[in-house]
């Protein structure tokens, strides 16, 4: 793999991550959460997802991993590249633990191990 076509990938990777991180706090945000308590009218909800900062810079984010993942498919097989994308799940769960104290469980830590694992042989497959 050509080193930009590596650093397309994992551009992709990391703004696909930063996106869920994103999302999610704009999603646990005082604002989203109040409106959408029981009973809250969907118009309530909506707008208040709408309007949430961290919600449209994650839908952003989201949107411009897509756009980058492109460029990455134009270069590469699709069964070269899509491994890479596991690496997000492992960027996803320890921003989540970094920059959302959520915790991590051994069981989990060892999928985390798999997935890395699974990732280098397919890379080495290549």
């Amino acid at each position: 793999m050509k080193s930009v076509t590596l650093a397309l990938v994992l551009i992709s990777v990391l703004l696909s991550s930063s996106a869920q991180i994103l999302l999610k706090t704009g999603m646990s945000g005082r604002t989203v959460q109040a409106a959408m308590t029981k009973g809250a009218a969907l118009r309530d909800m909506v707008t208040a997802i709408v309007l949430n900062p961290s919600v449209l810079f994650g839908l952003f984010a989201f949107g411009l991993s897509a756009v980058v993942w492109l460029l990455v498919l134009a270069r590469l097989d699709v069964s070269q590249a899509y491994p890479c994308v596991a690496l997000g799940i492992v960027l996803t769960v320890l921003a989540g633990i970094v920059f959302l104290g959520e915790p991590i469980h051994p069981a989990r830590l060892m999928g985390l191990i798999v997935i890395v694992s699974g990732v280098i042989l397919m890379a080495r497959a290549a």
